[in-house]
């Protein structure tokens, strides 16, 4: 069983940033795939970016080149950095992972943190 806390959500208006992380209990940490998620009022959850096995980071068009991921295996940690923040970004971010290995969706998730993004 993983378990996955986010935080650094917030309110930050746009062209601002915020930093948002994930810690995960477990161990191997560094053999799992993790990705962020977002579901914005309305909306269906959608993809935002993931760190696989070394150099496999994939990031959706929408946030390409705005946010970055990165991940502290010492520390069982992912992270998303996120500028140019645009009003649209608001959504709640969940963090997901699974083992790297096992094909299918994500199987663990956090609660999400808030972010909203002002105009």
């Amino acid at each position: 069983q993983v378990q996955l806390v986010e935080s650094g959500g917030g309110l930050v208006q746009a062209g601002g940033s915020l930093r948002l992380s994930c810690a995960a209990s477990g161990r191997a940490f560094s053999t799992y795939a993790m990705g962020w998620f977002r579901q914005a009022p309305g909306k269906e959850r959608e993809f935002v970016a993931s760190i696989r096995g070394p150099g496999r980071i994939t990031y959706a068009d929408s946030v390409k080149g705005r946010f970055t991921i990165s991940r502290d295996n010492a520390k069982n940690t992912v992270a998303l950095q996120m500028d140019s923040l645009k009003p649209e970004d608001t959504a709640i971010y969940y963090c997901a992972t699974k083992p790297d290995l096992q094909a299918g969706p994500y199987v663990y998730w956090g609660q999400g943190t808030q972010v909203t993004v002002s105009s």
